[in-house]
Parts: C-alpha cells; sequence; structure tokens
C-alpha cells in the first residue's frame, strides 16, 4: 500500500542511526545534463540529510559549469560521455560501490529531507528498491501533460507486469546493492525507470512505494524531457520488454492478430468454392494460407523463445543472490 509520506511510513526506524552506521556505506548517485543553476542546492540538500553519504555527480556532457558547480558543493563528479540517462545509470551503477544507493535527478525537485526514511524502509524490510512517488502541489512541477503520459504508461507495465505502482517514472529511488549489481541494463535514455521497475517486478523482487514532495526547478533550470519523443521510446521499451520478458503473451499475440484476419479471408473463399466449386479468388487464398503459416512460426518463436527467456531469468536470479541483503 503507497505511503502519504515517507517519515510514516517506517515504524521503529532511527534516521540518524541510518545516517551515522560506519558499517553500511550509502551512496548518492545523481545523474546529470546541463544543471549548473540547480546541482548546488541538489548536492546540498542530500549533503545536509546524509552527511556520511559519498555524493557523486555523474556528468553527461554538459556544456554549461555543472561540472564545476558540483565540485564546489562538494560532490565528487565523474563523466559519461555517452549521452542519455540511461547510459549514465548504466556507468553510475558499474562504477559506484556501496551497501545503499540513492539515485536522483540533479535538477533539486526532489525533496532530500526526508531521505532517511526511505533508507531505513528499505534496511528494516529488507528491501530491494523503494520508489519515490512524486507528491506535488504546483502545476509548473508536474505538467498535467506528463503527469497524464505518466499514469498511462504505469497502467500498461502493471497490466503486462503485475503490481500497481502509482510513479512508475520517478528518477528518486533506493536501491540495494544485489538490486545495482545484478541489473541488466539496456536502455540509453529516459526509458531507464521504465526497465528499472520492470526488472524488479519480472525478478519478484521486494520492493515498497511511498509518496515524497515533488516541486518546480529553481530559476533559470530547463527540463531535458521531451514530452512526445521520449514519451514514445518509453511506449517503445514497454513493447521492447514485453518481447523479451514475456515471449509468450508477445508471440501468441501476434499470431492471433495475423490468424485472425487470415481465417476470414480463407473462410470467404471457402464459402465461394462451396457454392461454385471453384476457386476464383487464388491471391486472396495464398495470402490466408500464408498468414496461417505465419501464426505457425510466431507459436513456434513463442514456444522457443519463452524458455530462452526462462534462463535469462535464472541466470539474472543467481548473479543476485550472490550479494547480501541490505543490513538492518
Amino acid at each position: 500500500m503507497l505511503k502519504e509520506e515517507a517519515a510514516s511510513g517506517v515504524k521503529g526506524s532511527n534516521p540518524d542511526h541510518v545516517a551515522s552506521d560506519d558499517a553500511v556505506r550509502i551512496a548518492i548517485i545523481l545523474p546529470c545534463y546541463n544543471e549548473e543553476a540547480a546541482i548546488e542546492l541538489t548536492v546540498s540538500e542530500f549533503k545536509e540529510a546524509l552527511p556520511d553519504a559519498d555524493v557523486y555527480v555523474f556528468d553527461n556532457n554538459s556544456s554549461d559549469a555543472t561540472i564545476e558547480v558540483a565540485q564546489r558543493a562538494g560532490a565528487t563528479v565523474r563523466s559519461e560521455t555517452n549521452q542519455g540517462k540511461g547510459n549514465v545509470v548504466r556507468r553510475m551503477f558499474a562504477d559506484v560501490q556501496a551497501d545503499v544507493y540513492v539515485m536522483a535527478d540533479g535538477d533539486a525537485t526532489y525533496d532530500a529531507s526526508n531521505v532517511t526514511d526511505l533508507i531505513a524502509l528499505l534496511r528494516n524490510n529488507n528491501l530491494d528498491m523503494v520508489n519515490g512517488a512524486r507528491k506535488h502541489s504546483d502545476d509548473a512541477a508536474y505538467r498535467p501533460g506528463h503527469k497524464f503520459g505518466n499514469r498511462m504508461l504505469t497502467s500498461l507495465v502493471k497490466l503486462f507486469f503485475g503490481r500497481n505502482l502509482e510513479d512508475m517514472l520517478s528518477g528518486y529511488r533506493v536501491f540495494s546493492r544485489r538490486f545495482v549489481k545484478s541489473f541488466p541494463s539496456m536502455s540509453s535514455g529516459f526509458e531507464i525507470e521504465t526497465e528499472l521497475t520492470v526488472h524488479a517486478l519480472q525478478m519478484r523482487l521486494p520492493i515498497d512505494e511511498v509518496q515524497v514532495k515533488y516541486r518546480a526547478r529553481p530559476e533559470n533550470s530547463v527540463s531535458k524531457l521531451s514530452t512526445y519523443g521520449d514519451g514514445l521510446r518509453i511506449l517503445r521499451m514497454i513493447g521492447f520488454l514485453v518481447k523479451e520478458e514475456k515471449p509468450l503473451l508477445f508471440f501468441f499475440s501476434l499470431a492471433g492478430l495475423i490468424f485472425i484476419p487470415s481465417g476470414l479471408v480463407f473462410l470467404s473463399v471457402l464459402l465461394e468454392f462451396l457454392e461454385t466449386s471453384q476457386v476464383a479468388r487464388f491471391p486472396s487464398l495464398f495470402a490466408a494460407l500464408t498468414g496461417f503459416l505465419m501464426s505457425i512460426v510466431c507459436i513456434a518463436c513463442a514456444l522457443i523463445l519463452d524458455t530462452v527467456s526462462r534462463g535469462r531469468r535464472e541466470a539474472r536470479r543467481l548473479s543476485y543472490l550472490q550479494y547480501e541483503a541490505p543490513k538492518p
């Protein structure tokens, strides 16, 4: 069940203990692209909330002073030259070593004050991911078009993969080490959040979601999200993940889409033959038989790729089990 606020979602949690526990390494990882106006506030807020955590800013070919500002704010700055948020997240997960990872955007839109509660929820309940569902009071922070698109795409993921997350596209998440180090990232852009969510659902990992405050960007800070372009990329990623993770559903559905019109065409040719004892529409008959053959091929692909998909899932599970659970 979705919590109203992260602070109320942890029974008996001790945020001070989370922040000062030397045995648990906490890393704040912030992907950035041209966030000169916002990165200093982002870094300072997370450092204030988690003074013992390591803060990393991964710059993605910024043309402004993002790197210099982040360094002055006290963050460790690294670079990823392959453009796109997915490429940055892949690099962050590979390079940073920690027990608990806090990922947030570098645009100062997420409130860092309750990050200790998200970490406590992850550790106390032995979870692998806590998703921060955005709660806003200003339409400038979360535009209606983005909100509608998020609901539609989140509903699609629920339809195919189950589990009703309120905000699948949130950039504010807390991960365990075993999630980060066993995540097979394939995305290059903003569809990375979709891939993170589907990975957790398909692996049936223990996850939770809480509401977090979401605010407008600072002045002179501009969103890099393309409403339609990135929306189409996310939609394409959902289709790709359905094909990869649920090949039976994907290819049986495709077989049905081909078989039904082929069957209708064949039926019309058959009825005409029964009436006239002649086949006057050989092209239609050929098209129908071709459709039947394609349907059979799709079914064969479904059965073969389902076995492959199960094997990949087992390999990911074995990789996941090599790492310890978060320390309570």
